[in-house]
């Protein structure tokens, strides 16, 4: 019964994603092969899915598999949600629009790095317009509307680096696998997207360092004749009110000391408020330092499909 796998957890906090940790232990197991019996309802490994029998296939995976998952669902769930890629890499090309140099790139709460390679996606919006690499298996259709961004044929991103509290290998069987588990088995598009920015991390570099946010954002140094470009994504959340505060003095330090040939870029895709009083949006949003001032790039749906520009 799944009352004996979740035994002892009626206490766990909401945001530990209890829910999430637990279907996702579960498809990990479909997705290894190891329950064939319920893999038949599984649209990710090419099953279909049946509300009577393939919830009964379910009941029985939590009674025969329950000492395995229980042990499973005491690893956080890691996600790598390569849809955000829309919204940082547009983002981006606004930022290039103004300072015209290669990028540095910092990530925060990277996960396995995949959204440290959004330049080898693409991103095609209506108007027939492709931006990214043509060839990519990554492909946003409709990527975004609203207001036109210009292509940057020569955007070139130097650095790839992040950090990560517990970062996933993408390179590794284990680490793909737990990347695919926590998304869901009907999700036909996320789960293609997903692999194929697997297939581009195996053949794009990035270094993803287990650290917290804080003690990464103080080891970021500005470079001459680089734009320095700390990104974020739907990760905010995660930090302590103390740590949110440390952080921003940590990157408004950093800003302090931009110059035009050596600037700071903080972009970042996370539920705002537009003004104090408002609702929260998921939001994107670019500071460049020497200045600061943030402003409201666009507006998009948590998973990054698609974007609004303004």
């Amino acid at each position: 019964m799944s009352t004996e796998v979740l035994a002892g957890r009626e206490q766990d906090p909401g945001p530990s994603a209890l829910a999430l940790r637990l279907l996702g232990s579960v498809h990990r197991l479909v997705l290894a092969g190891d329950v064939p019996e319920l893999a038949v309802f599984y649209p990710s490994v090419g099953g279909e899915w049946d509300p009577v029998l393939g919830w009964e296939a379910f009941e029985q995976v939590l009674q025969a598999r329950g000492r395995e998952l229980r042990t499973l669902l005491d690893q956080p769930p890691q996600t790598n949600e390569v849809g955000r890629s829309i919204a940082l890499y547009g983002g981006l090309l606004q930022l290039a629009e103004e300072v015209e140099l290669p990028v540095r790139l910092f990530e925060i709460g990277a996960s396995g790095g995949l959204n440290l390679r959004a330049d080898h996606f693409r991103f095609d919006v209506a108007d027939g317009t492709s931006y990214g690499a043509v060839e990519s298996p990554v492909v946003f259709r409709d990527a975004w509307s609203g207001r036109r961004i210009a292509p940057v044929p020569g955007l070139r991103i130097a650095d790839r680096i992040g950090s990560d509290i517990n970062p996933v290998n993408p390179l590794s069987e284990d680490g793909a696998l737990t990347l695919t588990s926590y998304v869901w088995p009907d999700q036909a598009a996320r789960l293609e997207r997903l692999r194929g920015a697997l297939a581009v991390a195996r053949e794009v570099p990035a270094d993803v360092r287990r650290e917290d946010a804080l003690s990464f954002l103080r080891n970021v140094e500005l470079s001459e004749g680089h734009v320095t470009v700390i990104w974020h994504s739907v990760m905010w959340q995660y930090l302590t009110p103390d740590d949110k505060v440390a952080a921003d003095r940590a990157i408004g330090v950093l800003g302090e000391r931009a110059t035009r040939s050596a600037p700071l870029a903080r972009l970042c895709f996370e539920p705002l408020r537009r003004t104090a009083g408002s609702r929260h949006e998921f939001l994107i949003a670019l500071q460049v330092w020497p200045g600061g001032v943030r402003r409201i790039l666009g507006r998009a749906e948590p998973h990054g499909l698609p974007v609004v520009w303004e």
